[in-house]
């Protein structure tokens, strides 16, 4: 009987545990934000593997495109090739060649309070906000 129910239990646990690991990684977002700037050329799309993402403004001459806001989840994080590749599509849709990262912190962008009116607990949830420039050399 005992080995009929851990034959039984194996794959039921086995379920759990892929259950448990897809919904952990479900629960963690990247969204982003692109606003092109106006009075500057839109050039076509270009392929998001492409796409350079650089810490530093480049020497090379190039057009500022426009910006854009990724907000990503910290508990669980997405892996950060998650939020780059996400900085590639969209700096590709203004045409860029490059996107350069001017901030990336984690910072409260949320708070909730729980408990009643004389016990009251305040919570702050936190985010990663990133803001890149999309550049197009000449």
């Amino acid at each position: 009987m005992q080995a009929y129910s851990s034959r039984l239990l194996r794959p039921f646990m086995a379920a759990t545990l892929l259950a448990s690991a897809l919904v952990l990684t479900a629960c963690a977002t990247v969204d982003a934000q692109t606003t092109a700037y106006v009075g500057v050329e839109h050039p076509a799309p270009t392929l998001a593997n492409q796409v350079q993402v650089l810490r530093e403004e480049p020497t090379r001459p190039h057009v500022r495109l426009g910006e854009i806001l990724i907000d990503a989840s910290v508990d669980p994080a997405p892996p950060i090739t998650q939020v780059e590749q996400k900085l590639r599509e969209q700096a590709a849709t203004l045409g860029a060649d490059a996107v350069v990262v001017v901030y990336d912190h984690i910072q409260p962008v949320a708070t909730y309070v729980t408990g009643p009116l004389w016990s009251r607990d305040i919570e702050t949830i936190e985010g990663r906000k990133l803001k890149g420039i999309a550049i197009r050399y000449q």
